[in-house]
Order: C-alpha cells, then sequence, then structure tokens
C-alpha cells in the first residue's frame, strides 16, 4: 500500500487549486520538503493559497513569498516570524485560545482543503506517528479533501495520541529536508538567579508547565532537587529531559495521565528527539488537550511559569514579541493561567530579569503604551527578579508598587519611589533610603523545618514588609509588647513602622520569619541587631508570633545573627532583658557562647561575647 502512495513532491502539489487552504504542521513538525517545493514551485496551479499554521517557527514558510500575491499565511500567533509582517498587515491574525483551535476546524469556522502533515516511517502494519507535534494535525487531516504526509526517518515515533495509518494519506513523500531542530538556550548569571528564585517558590510535587527560552533552560537545572514533580506542559525541551532524567519528575501527583509527562510540541536538539523516540514517559496529544484548563486544573498544584518583558507597578504585564516568544501571547497564555487559577494550590509565576539586555528597566511606573500586554493583574500571584519574588495576590495597588520596587534593579528603585508618589501610589511621606537596596543581603535567605512540619523561611527585611510587620504587632499580647519596646504601645501606625522596615543594611541586620499559607506570604517573627557606633557590639532584639513559639525559631534566628555579626567583624551583642522574660534568657543560654548578665531595678543588663 504505501509504494502505491509514495509520490514525488511535484506530483503532490498538482492536487492544489488555486484558492485552497493548506495546513501545515508547527514547528519540528513542519513538513519542510513539502513547503519548500510550494514556495519554490511556478506552477499556475499554486496561486491565491492560504497557508494556515498555528505557530510559524521555522524557515520554509518564506516571508519573503508572503509579500507576493501566491500565499497568504494564517496563524494563531503573532510571535517567531510571522509578528512583521503581521504588522505590516501580509500575514492574518486570528485571536484565539489554544484550546478552541480545534473546534473552529472541526466546524468548518477555519477552512482546511490540503493538509501536509510530516510523520515517520511507517511500522510493519502500516502505522505511523505524528511525532513531535500534534498539534491539530489529527482534526485537519479530517476535514481536509488532499492529506499528504512527509515521512522523515529522523522524526522519533512518540505514544500518545500520534498514530495515524498509511490509508489514511492520499499521498505520501519522502522528507528530504532534516527537521528544524531548536539549539539550547544560553542563559546568563542573572536568568539563572531568576530561575532559582523561582525554583524556590515552587514546592515538591507541583505540576509545572514549560516553555523555550534561557529562563526555562536555568529552571530546569533548579527544579533537579525538587521531588515528585509533574509536567503538563504545551512544549517539551532539552531542559525538561534532563530534569526527567534528573529523578525530580514522577508525575506520580497527577490526576490525569498519572505516570506520564503530558504535551503537544517537542521543540529541541538531534539528542530531545532520539531520547523521545518510543519513550513511554512522555505522552503527546492534541491541544484542546493539553491547553483544556479544565483538565490543567484538575491537577493539584499546577504552577504557570511565563516569562515576561516588563511589568508595572500595578501588577500589568507586557509579554515578550519576536523570536523565541512560542506560547507567550495573552490567548496561549490564558488557558494555562485559568489552569493555574482552577488547581487546587495553583499560582501562576511571571518571570523577568530586572533590566533587559541594553540596561533598561523591566519594572515601570506603566506598560500601557507597550504590546502584548496581558491585563489579568487582578489574578497575577507572583512577579520574580533577580532580588526576589513579589507575591501581589491579595495586596492593594500600593502594597503591590512596593513590592514590585523591592524586586526592581537597585538603581532604578528611587525614580520608581519618586513616580509612585506623583501618581498617588505611595505615600507621600514614604521613606525610601537607597542603601536599602543596593546592600540588601538577598544571600541570607534560607528555610528551615521546625517541629509540627512547620516551614519558616528566614530573609533579611524589605520595605515592603510594612503591613505584614503591622499584622505581626497587633497580634502580639500587651505582655509581648512590654518585653519588645519596655513601654505599652497601643500602635504602630505608617509614619512609624516605615522607619521601622528601611533600614541601612550597613548598620542594622534584621531577618524576618516568614510562612506561607495558602499563597500567601505571612510574617512571623523578626529579629535584628543594631551596631554600637562607640565599640564593635551590637544590641541585639527579636520576636516571634505567640503562636509559633517553643518551635526553636528565636534559637535558629539568633543563631543566624550570631554568624551574620561575626562576618561584619563584631565581637558581640548586647541586650536589655526584663527580668520575667525568662524565654529570651533561655534563647541566650541555648546560644553557647559566654553570656554576663548584670541585674539592676528589674532589668538584665545582658553582654554576650563571640
Amino acid at each position: 500500500m504505501l509504494d502505491k502512495k509514495i509520490v514525488l513532491p511535484g506530483m503532490a502539489l498538482k492536487k492544489i487549486e488555486p484558492g485552497m487552504s493548506i495546513f501545515l504542521g508547527t514547528g519540528a513538525a513542519e513538513p519542510r520538503t513539502l513547503v519548500k517545493h510550494l514556495m519554490a514551485s511556478s506552477a499556475p496551479n499554486l496561486e491565491d493559497l492560504e497557508l494556515v499554521q498555528l505557530v510559524s517557527l521555522g524557515d520554509a514558510v518564506s516571508i519573503k513569498e508572503l509579500y507576493s500575491q501566491k500565499f497568504r499565511l494564517k496563524t494563531f500567533y503573532s510571535g517567531w516570524a510571522a509578528r512583521e509582517a503581521i504588522t505590516a498587515g501580509r500575514v492574518d491574525l486570528i485571536p484565539c485560545r489554544f484550546s478552541k483551535i480545534p473546534r473552529l476546524i472541526k466546524t468548518g469556522r477555519i477552512c482546511i482543503d490540503v493538509a501536509f502533515v510530516q510523520v515517520s516511517p511507517p511500522d510493519k502494519s502500516g502505522y505511523c506517528s505524528l511525532g513531535i507535534a500534534i498539534d491539530v494535525a489529527r482534526e485537519a487531516m479530517e476535514k481536509a479533501s488532499v492529506v499528504v504526509g512527509e515521512i522523515n526517518t529522523k522524526i522519533p515515533e512518540t505514544f500518545g495520541d500520534t498514530f495515524v495509518h498509511v490509508s489514511d494519506f492520499d499521498m505520501m513523500v519522502h522528507s528530504t529536508d532534516e527537521p528544524i531542530y531548536f539549539h539550547r538556550w544560553h542563559d546568563d548569571a542573572v536568568f539563572d538567579k531568576v530561575a532559582d528564585n523561582v525554583a524556590s517558590v515552587i514546592e515538591n510535587g507541583s505540576c509545572i508547565s514549560f516553555s523555550i527560552g534561557p529562563l526555562f533552560e536555568a529552571l530546569g537545572r533548579h527544579l533537579a532537587k525538587k521531588r515528585n514533580l509533574g509536567i503538563h506542559s504545551p512544549f517539551f525541551t532539552d531542559a525538561l529531559m534532563d530534569l526527567m532524567r534528573s529523578g525530580a519528575v514522577t508525575n506520580r501527583n497527577k490526576e490525569i495521565w498519572q505516570g506520564k509527562s503530558l504535551t503537544s510540541y517537542a521543540l529541541g536538539t538531534p539528542e530531545l528527539l532520539s531520547w523521545l523516540n518510543r519513550n513511554p514517559l512522555v505522552e503527546f496529544q492534541s491541544i484542546d488537550k493539553v491547553f483544556d484548563p479544565v483538565k490543567i486544573g484538575s491537577n493539584t498544584k499546577f504552577i504557570a511559569v511565563f516569562q515576561a518583558r516588563k511589568v508595572d507597578l500595578s501588577g500589568l504585564i507586557a509579554l515578550n514579541i519576536g523570536k523565541g516568544t512560542v506560547a507567550a501571547g495573552p490567548g496561549e497564555a490564558m488557558d494555562f493561567f485559568t489552569g493555574a487559577e482552577i488547581s487546587q494550590g495553583g499560582r501562576n509565576i511571571f518571570a523577568l530579569p530586572s533590566r533587559n539586555r541594553i540596561g533598561e528597566p523591566n519594572i515601570r511606573i506603566s506598560v500601557g503604551s507597550l504590546h502584548n500586554r496581558f491585563s489579568f493583574r487582578e489574578s497575577v500571584d507572583l512577579i520574580v527578579t533577580e532580588y526576589g519574588a513579589a507575591h501581589l495576590n491579595g495586596l492593594t495597588v500600593r502594597e503591590r508598587a512596593q513590592a514590585l520596587i523591592d524586586i526592581a534593579h537597585p538603581a532604578d528603585r528611587p525614580k520608581l519611589v519618586e513616580q509612585a508618589k506623583q501618581e498617588r501610589i505611595l505615600y507621600q511621606d514614604q521613606i525610601f533610603l537607597p542603601e536599602c537596596g543596593n546592600l540588601y543581603p538577598a544571600g541570607i535567605s534560607t528555610e528551615n523545618l521546625f517541629k509540627d512540619g512547620i516551614v519558616v523561611c528566614f530573609r533579611a527585611i524589605k520595605p515592603s514588609d510594612e503591613e505584614e510587620m503591622r499584622r505581626l504587632f497587633y497580634r502580639f499580647s500587651d505582655e509581648a509588647v512590654y518585653y519588645r519596646y519596655f513601654s505599652t504601645i497601643k500602635t504602630m501606625p505608617h509614619s512609624r513602622m516605615q522607619e521601622y522596615v528601611n533600614l541601612d543594611f550597613s548598620q542594622t541586620m534584621s531577618i524576618v520569619g516568614v510562612i506561607e499559607e495558602h499563597g500567601h506570604e505571612h510574617i512571623i517573627a523578626e529579629a535584628r541587631y543594631i551596631k554600637n557606633r562607640q565599640n564593635l557590639f551590637a544590641e541585639v532584639a527579636f520576636v516571634v508570633d505567640e503562636k509559633y513559639q517553643r518551635l526553636g525559631i528565636a534559637t535558629y534566628m539568633y543563631q543566624m545573627l550570631i554568624r551574620l555579626a561575626k562576618e561584619e567583624g563584631l565581637q558581640g551583642f548586647t541586650a536589655d532583658v526584663l527580668s520575667s522574660n525568662i524565654e529570651m534568657m533561655k534563647v541566650f543560654a541555648k546560644g553557647g557562647l559566654r553570656t554576663s548578665a548584670n541585674l539592676e531595678n528589674g532589668l538584665y543588663e545582658v553582654t554576650i561575647h563571640f
């Protein structure tokens, strides 16, 4: 049967008539030999043709040819090769969520007359595999009156909804071109730190979506130490291959396709394609299944990760444009964004460097004038840069601005504060210390598991911690307030608290203990020392939410302060402790350092020597 169907590419093109719509596979599944012959032919029947391709990634569809009257391209994505042609009016963009595209083809709303599909060589039973892009190929084949398969020996045989029989094709041609390979992306130190910060907020057992680009190349490495991750991703890449090889991915916590990494497309190197060949751990399904928000959301702790281009102080995001921005437009992102919202414990993460490659700020007062905006700022969970993560969910506009300024480039923060004041986003008396950003000790961040399975993250205090520190203050009993401040303070207004959280880290060190509940950060403890300008000692004090006392948190923070103070060349601590504050004295005793205490008028004057 196969021999009777094999023809030369020119013979297949003779079946095309003027005005027909031709479906082309996407990405590495683009049938390059057929498309190249189509582009190069001057046959009179190949006029006024409409090419339908979900995303134009390859070099076969010549943008130059699209400027003739011979072809017109319809695409569902404005990035990559088609963006400039769309802007020039030479390519038609169909705004649509990817999960809805198969239905448009099935119902005939998107007309398909001819389908060019790339497949693997048929097996003994006559079955070929659609290989590395399921796309909407099956729907296109069912609607087309002429179906041509391009057999490529370099295409892997993949599992899932991938198998088609030779009898499903009217003609088949042998490919003379290799598949489109995608080299691995080079990430730099900045993207590596961004990815590290993204990985730090992804829990064990999470289900993750991936894309391509330097962020995801680095993210795969930083997730390698996680456990029981799941993959439900539009794109499968070399970085995901490495992540699966590391053992971090088991897919055992997934609700659908349990034990399988689910995807629609593979984009990568020859090594990736070889690894995917007959690999039972990777399941390829059509985009109506992979992009279905309900199916995505059925996985608990689903994490949708996106690489952003710019973000403003309200949380409005501009997504990337141009080459390398596959599935990063609002329509493509929305399905996975919605799925993360549906998912129990799910969240969405938008990550970007604080500055672009030419040094321009990526966090701005507004992105309203930029293209490719993602406008659902009300539902954005986290923004991540190399300077940390801003948890936006549930914050006011003012609190969002403070959180985003904290993760902007330190040199950009003064202008952002000034602009935010001018726009009445921040308080007019808002304090800003440049030293707070320039000297911020991001490297001290750590986490620890305490009794009762409580995980506490520790980091230096930030200006955006003002509201959480106020809430912590109002949770204290009168006794706890008196122990900490030696007076019966009843209120902690903005004017006072902002002075407390805006620090010159060359003189003061403050560590907060943070827990996460339902996607929100809550400060439950704070410890600080203030250098004495007359000697090499520092005054130390700390406080722990009464709900979390006697777990060892104060002792842990005390040990952190000791280590940090020693690194600064300090010789010891001093502290004033009420004689009734037995718990504080126990913490000092557990420090293991030589400690002296003089009691006078109910107050211990404590000196701790390093």
